[in-house]
């Protein structure tokens, strides 16, 4: 039987190096993103490659349930799943019988990572209040609370934080293969890969952590400051 594990996280959040680090093992499938396009068909969002995304995926949430719970060979199945795809009140009950990670990283390195992909940034856009709220269901609902991992504890130490996340979900540590990947894009990317993949289609492992956050202006500095309370809530429980 599959054990299928759902990854949590907001936007230029490392979330795409993790697909990359669970793609590795050779006993792993993963899947990128599979509700991009029902949130675009439910929101009316203006996203890059917005056609071709509607156009590659499931339209309703009722059909990608039935495509990710769809029998598979491999051992494990890693979703790569981001938050704003999830809006409030949407059946969670698929969540269920999954394990769950949620990814989490500082709001002003998530600011500052999304404005050099496009031209403006909302709370809503980055995810975080509702990355708080699913963590909250999500325990809810399976009874359990899910590890938290931040993402510069990963780069600052991939394999000791990968090692810890498997002992916390209860799967074996795979050596060596969550570290390093083979360079260039997979079958399994998302058609939005070429607006957003660039970096790591190059990288063959994690880069290495940043020395410092960008600059923000005064209102993406506030954005940041107003999305601590939530980032703060989620680290107080993130493995160390």
């Amino acid at each position: 039987m599959t054990v299928r594990i759902a990854g949590w996280s907001g936007p230029r959040n490392i979330s795409t190096a993790m697909m990359r680090s669970w793609d590795s093992r050779p006993d792993c499938v993963v899947v990128d993103e599979p509700f991009y396009a029902c949130y675009l068909l439910e929101s009316g969002a203006d996203h890059p490659m917005r056609d071709d995304i509607i156009a590659s995926q499931p339209g309703t949430r009722a059909a990608v349930v039935d495509a990710l719970s769809a029998r598979s060979s491999a051992a494990l199945q890693y979703e790569k799943h981001m938050t704003h795809h999830m809006p409030r009140g949407v059946d969670l009950s698929w969540t269920r019988s999954l394990k769950h990670v949620f990814l989490i990283r500082s709001p002003e390195r998530v600011i500052a990572s999304y404005r050099q992909k496009m031209p403006s940034v909302s709370a809503e856009d980055i995810g975080i209040i509702r990355q708080r709220e699913l963590f909250d269901e999500i325990t809810a609902i399976t009874g359990k609370r899910p590890p938290v991992v931040d993402s510069l504890d990963i780069l600052n130490d991939p394999a000791h934080m990968l090692r810890q996340l498997c002992v916390a979900l209860d799967v074996p540590w795979c050596e060596g293969a969550m570290t390093h990947w083979k360079v260039g894009s997979r079958s399994t990317d998302g058609v939005w890969a070429s607006h957003w993949y660039g970096a790591v289609e190059s990288s063959t492992q994690f880069s290495s952590p940043p020395s410092s956050a960008s600059q923000l202006d005064e209102t993406d500095h506030a954005l940041a400051a107003d999305m601590m309370v939530h980032y703060e809530a989620m680290a107080a429980f993130k493995l160390s």
